[in-house]
């Protein structure tokens, strides 16, 4: 939620693209200062939520006492409106507030299927090929897509195009984004991270 985008492989300025946007920000935070720097996460994230195509965050914290570390995943429905949040003045002054607080931070911008490849433990770590991402995608979307349609078939057929359309995708991208993709992307690691294993 604090970094000035800069265009990457994955995003071409000449072309107009304007996609949809994720960022990871993490945070380590001083020793005894954490009730501090949840005070300051919840008032940024009031901040934010005033901004054009923001659609959402997620706060990551410690797991226990040998973690220190925050993560914050953000969402913006076009990297146009991040810009704009990132070029403010309100972020501006919620960054100098953090600075006693923090020892250390990492923050990455992503775009396109990124965020679906984003392992938990590395928020910070290069996406995988996009060969790689496009092949465990179709793996994960063919049983998913198949189980969906067996199961609501019957709500499916009564439906008019339009909603039936709504409905399926609706119940695809949640289960991709929040219970396929995370499974997905662990038991693919030694494929898709092969640095990991050296």
């Amino acid at each position: 939620m604090d970094h000035v985008h800069e265009p990457n492989d994955h995003e071409d300025p000449t072309t107009g693209d304007d996609p949809p946007v994720t960022g990871i920000a993490s945070r380590r935070v001083e020793p005894g200062r954490e009730g501090e720097f949840e005070e300051w996460v919840s008032g940024i994230l009031a901040v934010v939520k005033e901004f054009p195509g923001y659609l959402g965050s997620d706060v990551l914290r410690p797991s226990g006492d040998e973690d220190d570390e925050y993560r914050m995943i953000y969402r913006f429905d076009h990297v146009s409106n991040l810009r704009r949040w990132e070029e403010s003045e309100e972020r501006r002054r919620w960054l100098r507030k953090a600075e006693p607080l923090v020892r250390e931070e990492n923050v990455q911008v992503l775009t396109g299927l990124e965020p679906w490849f984003t392992l938990p433990s590395k928020p910070g770590e290069p996406s995988p090929p996009r060969y790689k991402m496009a092949v465990v995608t179709w793996l994960a979307v063919f049983p998913t897509i198949t189980v969906i349609f067996l199961v609501l078939r019957p709500v499916l057929n009564a439906l008019p195009l339009l909603l039936r359309t709504l409905l399926l995708t609706l119940i695809m991208v949640s289960l991709m984004t929040y219970v396929v993709m995370p499974r997905m992307t662990r038991l693919f690691a030694f494929w898709l991270y092969p640095e990991r294993r050296r």
